[in-house]
């Protein structure tokens, strides 16, 4: 008997977690851990799944190796009222879930996204690219709302021969600048393979003056493939996926505490490591 001839309720379910070097990414994989796998241990351990199949498990977005999420979300028909931080205690502190929604039984977290946010945060300072690169900023802000709207991103994508339509729509890309560190967000219905990672590439090449922003428009021009190697994953962060008025999710604040215990743990630790290699830079040079 199905899970849904049982009239089992269909969840979907934000989860935050950290691409920590152990996960192989989110997407399962043979013989390597990955966030999915992490995952479904304790759903089947804690007993809200046997199987992937019937319980129609799916996650919204994939990300490569050393990507983080915020808000990525995931689908299952449990087989039992979730309760979220029955789950979190399970699961490591690098990851966790933090809301949930009732949806309509045929919904699927993945084609029936609205928009998926990703934001990507620059890997050095600003004042460090502005002193060694001279790093120009404002052809970079052109740059980028040269990428809103619909464009052919082979050419900032990875190439896959399993894709024959690359064209995709930007609807909103914005570097903001805090703190002097520099983010850029994108939002659009969906992305390529590596197409944030790749577009950071280049627009890092445009600011350092490695490319011209002729350059960096030609590469709109699909005639020809561009080969190079995407910018490092690490500073990439899946932000949040919206859906329509169908699904609205209800936030579990016992979850978010402690989301937000481990994100402020994290903090304070590599905070410390900032500033003790900050302080033998600073003593060696004198």
């Amino acid at each position: 008997m199905s899970l849904k001839s049982e009239n089992l309720k269909k969840y979907f379910f934000k989860i935050y977690y950290i691409g920590k070097q152990k996960y192989h990414g989110s997407q399962r994989q043979s013989n390597v851990l990955t966030i999915e796998d992490q995952l479904i241990d304790i759903l089947i351990k804690r007993n809200y799944i046997d199987d992937l199949e019937p319980a129609e498990f799916e996650f919204a977005s994939r990300t490569d190796r050393y990507v983080s999420a915020r808000g990525a979300v995931f689908s299952i028909i449990p087989k039992k009222k979730p309760i979220l931080m029955e789950l979190n205690s399970f699961l490591p502190r690098e990851m966790g879930l933090w809301a949930s929604s009732p949806v309509p039984i045929n919904y699927s977290p993945r084609y029936h996204a609205v928009s998926r946010h990703y934001r990507y945060i620059f890997p050095v300072p600003l004042d460090y690219l502005i002193s060694e690169y001279n790093f120009n900023i404002d052809i970079v802000k052109k740059a980028c709302s040269q990428l809103e709207g619909i464009h052919n991103f082979q050419n900032f994508s990875k190439k896959d021969n399993s894709i024959e339509d690359t064209i995709r729509e930007l609807k909103f890309v914005n570097m903001t600048i805090s703190n002097n560190t520099v983010f850029v967000d994108f939002i659009s219905k969906a992305f390529l393979r590596q197409q944030i990672r790749r577009i950071i590439k280049k627009l890092m090449e445009l600011g350092k003056n490695e490319i011209s922003f002729e350059e960096f428009l030609n590469l709109f021009d699909a005639k020809k493939f561009v080969s190079y190697k995407p910018a490092n994953p690490n500073g990439l962060i899946l932000w949040d996926i919206q859906y329509d008025s169908n699904i609205k999710f209800q936030i579990d604040n016992k979850s978010v505490e402690r989301m937000q215990n481990y994100f402020v743990s994290q903090k304070q630790k590599n905070w410390l490591k900032f500033k003790l290699f900050s302080c033998l830079e600073k003593d060696y040079l004198r």
